[in-house]
């Protein structure tokens, strides 16, 4: 089994920035990809980014591609995702989970573990 916690969500102005932290625990070296999901009141869950969790190859949807940044610091099993220029419709409840299979995917469905999400709300 993996754990994931969540951390550093709330609520920024427009244009402003927050850093997500998800900390692994328990059976970390069965993870090969770790992804960012997010979900706004209303709407279908999205993949946001992926990274490897050797580091490296990292994946990013549209929306989110030259403001939002994604990596691993392996010192602590924990992966970061850095958003910047953030806007109105970034808020979401946003979730890590981590995935054993060995490819890269966007699809929720294909991730095995999944924290228990983080509010992040920016204001107009």
């Amino acid at each position: 089994q993996v754990q994931l916690v969540e951390s550093g969500g709330g609520l920024v102005q427009a244009g402003g920035s927050l850093r997500l932290s998800c900390a692994a625990s328990g059976r970390t070296f069965s993870i090969y990809v770790m992804g960012w999901f997010r979900q706004a009141p209303g709407k279908e869950r999205e993949f946001v980014a992926s990274v490897l969790w050797s580091g490296g190859r990292t994946d990013y949807a549209d929306p989110v591609k030259g403001r939002f940044s994604i990596s691993r610091d392996n010192a602590t099993n924990t992966v970061l995702l850095q958003m910047n220029s953030l806007k109105p419709e970034d808020t979401a409840v946003y979730y890590c989970a981590a995935r054993t299979g060995r490819w890269v995917t966007r699809r929720g469905d294909e991730y095995d573990y999944w924290g228990q999400g983080t509010q992040v709300t920016v204001s107009s």
